[in-house]
């Protein structure tokens, strides 16, 4: 497996570049989450791109969060997110900070821009702005107070902050140009006033700034040097360099902004607003739910799913200019060949049919020692017990075979892992006709490892499970959440088009309430087989392992105990199957 630190990329040659140039003499880069949700896949690629940018050239990250929307931010998504950089094995060298420690100083440059002209206080109502502001191809128009005199302004600006206005009666705008053909350029929204009492300043503030604002303001503030972010921030470039070149007085760098594409991916839900609706609305359990794209679901207990496994996507899918989708698959294969040289190797029949060998004696019992990893001996063996009766999966028997099928049928042979041959020679049904036993004998010969034993058979080499200690469990069985991939074209973040300026970003996150119609629409695409229970038997070593343990049922896929485990009835997740099976079936 190459490591991501090997690969080069234009990002990289870029900071490189600059270095070489003289623009900046230590990199130092930054990973800015907002705190009001879980972090989830598609925020790994940023996150895994800032901190190894920094370690590649030799310099610090910092971990900020954008807690400039209140509303809907909270003290348990800030531990998530720091335990989940943690996890995937990285620290914020460069230190730990907050949009709000800047508010001081983004106020005092917001003063600054009104009395310079730079700034002005607006009456405008939203959809009086969105009129005035035009569309792509039409220049938009100034506002009736956009020449409102600076001492106005200023006198205005300071009332908002004292709490003296509701909420929409004032906003702070920056003076630019109305006419721009860049959207984002025309008098974007810098303050809004809103009463939220901030988790962290408390009631302090009523007037909060937008994020196109206090980014490139907190990136000054902390020397970053490279702003790294996704592909919808590039037409916001002019306005981050906007800001920061007309507060340079009061700043202490200059950072650069540098876009690549964000990860999407196929029938994965990519959006916060989308995965919290999915949450508050019961579709799943909560944001650790095993299928949800977050961390705290996808990739630690119960799911499975491995730090190195996500770093190597990652990795694998690159950093480029041009959006794309990734195949789920991609991540499926991933974490295979991780969880492959890891993971302990176990017989667990999800779906039990018992098996009956004839020519076997009752009392007589055999015990087998199988081994933990065929590639690993040092992951040392454990025993199975083998007797008259056992189960195999139902689908391992077909009284009257399909074509090609080569497990077990009347009068062919299989190999029963690690133990002996059998020849099917029968079956027993209920009333229903279904199947309820199945009858074979035992060729004596063929045990696995004796001599003689490695006759050549047609038949396949199936998984079993004494039933003299088979062990019951739960097995839960996640499959994508989206039926297939129309939804994901509603899963993306809003682009220029959609909300040309941060204020309707962040207003549209500030309360689930205001999610529209079409952000709803994806819940009628949710895959209703995304989850599916069952109970099987299992090797009595699977129950002493501790839940978070990774095993690989044999045939069947890989598979992490659940924390939900009791003594009585061990739980067991799918973090991913032996192939990409749910792909083929949906084909």
């Amino acid at each position: 497996m190459e490591e991501a630190t090997t690969r080069s990329n234009f990002v990289w040659e870029a900071v490189e570049q600059d270095l070489k140039d003289g623009r900046y003499t230590q990199v130092h880069t930054r990973f800015p989450p907002e705190p009001n949700g879980y972090m989830h896949i598609g925020h790994c690629k940023a996150l895994i791109t800032d901190f190894l940018t920094a370690e590649k050239f030799g310099g610090k990250c910092n971990l900020r969060f954008d807690d400039t929307n209140p509303a809907k931010e909270d003290t348990e998504f800030v531990e998530a997110i720091k335990n989940d950089i943690h996890w995937l094995g990285f620290d914020w060298t460069g230190g730990l900070y907050y949009a709000s420690d800047y508010y001081d100083k983004c106020y005092e440059i917001a003063e600054d821009w009104i009395r310079r002209g730079l700034a002005y206080v607006d009456e405008l109502n939203k959809e009086q702005m969105r009129e005035y502001r035009g569309t792509l191809t039409k220049p938009g128009k100034n506002s009736p107070w956009r020449d409102r005199p600076a001492e106005e302004s200023l006198d205005l600006f300071r009332r908002m902050r004292a709490g003296e206005f509701a909420e929409g009666q004032y906003t702070l705008r920056a003076k630019i140009d109305m006419a721009s053909p860049n959207i984002v350029m025309r008098d974007p929204t810098m303050y809004r006033i809103l009463y939220k009492e901030h988790w962290r300043t408390g009631k302090k503030w009523c007037i909060y700034p937008m994020y196109d604002f206090a980014h490139p303001i907190g990136d000054a503030l902390e020397g970053i040097s490279h702003s790294l972010c996704s592909l919808e921030y590039e037409i916001h470039r002019p306005l981050y360099d906007w800001v920061v070149e007309h507060s340079q007085s009061m700043l202490p760098a200059r950072p650069r902004q540098i876009e690549f594409a964000r990860l999407n991916m196929t029938r994965t839900v990519m959006s916060k607003r989308k995965l919290r609706a999915l949450v508050m609305g019961g579709y799943v359990k909560g944001w650790d739910d095993p299928r949800m794209p977050t961390l705290s679901g996808l990739a630690r207990p119960p799911r499975g799913c491995t730090a190195a496994a996500i770093r190597d996507f990652v990795s694998r899918i690159g950093l480029s200019k041009a959006d794309s989708t990734v195949d789920t698959a991609l991540l499926d294969a991933c974490i295979r060949d991780d969880l492959g040289e890891k993971a302990a190797r176990v017989m667990a029949v999800l779906h039990p049919l018992k098996v009956v060998l004839t020519n076997w004696d009752a009392d007589k019992t055999l015990t087998l020692t199988v081994e933990n990893h065929p590639k690993h001996p040092e992951m040392g063996s454990h025993t199975v017990t083998f007797g008259k009766e056992l189960y195999i999966e139902q689908e391992d028997f077909m009284e009257v075979p399909a074509k090609k099928f080569q497990r077990m049928y009347p009068g062919f042979e299989v190999r029963l892992n690690g133990a002996y041959i059998v020849k099917c020679e029968g079956c027993k049904k209920d009333e229903n006709g279904n199947v309820t036993e199945v009858y074979c004998t035992v060729d004596m010969d063929s045990l696995s490892g004796s001599e003689g034993a490695d006759r050549k058979i047609k038949g396949k080499t199936l998984h079993w499970v004494s039933a003299a200690d088979a062990v019951p469990f739960e097995a839960r069985l996640y499959d994508p959440l989206l039926a297939d991939d129309s939804a994901l074209e509603d899963e993306a973040e809003p682009t220029a088009e959609d909300a040309v300026d941060a204020e309707e970003t962040e207003e549209a996150e500030e309360a689930d309430a205001n999610l529209s119609r079409a952000d709803y629409d994806f819940l009628k695409k949710l895959n209703q087989h995304s989850l599916t229970v069952v109970r099987g038997v299992i090797d009595p070593y699977a129950k002493e392992c501790a839940p978070g343990t990774a095993l690989q049922f044999l045939r069947t896929g890989y598979f992490c105990k659940d924390p939900d485990s009791t003594a009585e009835l061990p739980v067991f997740n799918r973090t991913v199957g032996l192939r990409d099976a749910f792909a083929k079936a949906a084909k």
